[in-house]
């Protein structure tokens, strides 16, 4: 059975939007990432770290979607990685209220042997070094490398990020970060420059709108189903990412072809998670729900044309 290794943070969340507000619940990249992953055929781990705070429950849940945890830290005395955010009434935009990085400010990731020849890697949202580390770790080249990252560390660690980024073949970003990240407002010369940087494959999230697929000339784009109630978008751009990787570590195919396709399994388990809070949406979901959605979106994209020329 092929491998995905999943890096990224564990965490407890706190989110208020425009329908309501939680208290402390399930979060992190890499939850996200693994529940979506879950949906495929594969053996996928986490790395990440947590502390003595974290319940038993969240780790049994995560055991249960046989999600391997041998990576993942859990630290005596030490406090789980906390997030709290306020949502906006477009949902498009947040206000950070806290962060407390916790034992996530000493990480040092530690990739369990048997992942270590891992077919397929993704690094979620964390700093770049720790990315790095990770890469360090394998003692076999993946298939594939996808990297998801944020304009935080843009801001903050640019040359370490710039050196993961050259080592990647997919990089996972928002139309914000993109533009950021290149200086161009073009989405299209955004992804071309970032060509140069190092990744074969750019896959640029637009939300609601969508997502590009970038291979040199060649672009795709997938539609975001359009939803009737959404509830809160955090963690979508992760379940998107697992989605992706989980689809190619299925397949075993990294061609751009395939990797059409894995956006589109991206986008409609995305579609899953925003319509409760945190990880409540993913927890529940089953398989036959997928699938259903899956033709919908089938039914949304594909269309016959006949293109005829007329000079």
């Amino acid at each position: 059975m092929n491998k995905l290794l999943i890096v990224g943070t564990v965490a407890f969340d706190a989110i208020e939007t425009p329908f309501g507000k939680t208290d402390k619940i399930l979060g992190g990249a890499a939850t996200y990432i693994g529940l979506s992953a879950s949906f495929f055929n594969l053996k996928s781990a986490i790395v990440s770290v947590v502390g003595d705070d974290f319940p038993q429950e969240y780790l049994d849940l995560l055991k249960d979607r046989n999600i391997d945890i041998s990576g993942l830290e859990i630290v005596k005395g030490g406090k789980t990685f906390f997030w709290s955010g306020r949502y906006h009434n477009d949902l498009n935009s947040r206000d950070t209220l806290d962060t407390q990085l916790n034992t996530l400010a000493d990480f040092q990731p530690k990739v369990p042997q048997e992942f270590k020849d891992a077919d397929v890697v993704m690094l979620g949202n964390l700093h770049p070094l720790v990315q790095a580390s990770v890469l360090d770790q394998m003692e076999k080249e993946p298939k594939l490398v996808v990297l998801d990252t944020m304009n935080f560390w843009m801001d903050c660690a640019l040359p370490e990020l710039l050196d993961v980024i050259k080592r990647v073949d997919v990089i996972t970003i928002n139309d914000e970060e993109a533009r950021q990240l290149t200086g161009e407002y073009s989405l299209v010369k955004a992804a071309a420059k970032i060509h140069t940087m190092g990744p074969e494959y750019v896959v640029i999230k637009k939300g609601e709108h969508g997502a590009l697929l970038f291979h040199g000339k060649e672009i795709f784009f997938a539609p975001a189903l359009p939803l009737e109630e959404v509830f809160d978008p955090t963690g979508a751009g992760d379940t998107f990412a697992g989605g992706f990787a989980g689809f190619i570590a299925q397949s075993e195919n990294v061609s751009f072809k395939n990797m059409k396709n894995a956006i589109i399994y991206g986008s409609n388990l995305a579609s899953f998670c925003v319509e409760k809070f945190g990880t409540e949406r993913m927890v529940g979901l089953e398989k036959a729900a997928v699938h259903e959605r899956l033709q919908q979106f089938k039914a949304l994209t594909q269309f016959d044309i006949v293109v005829e020329n007329n000079g």
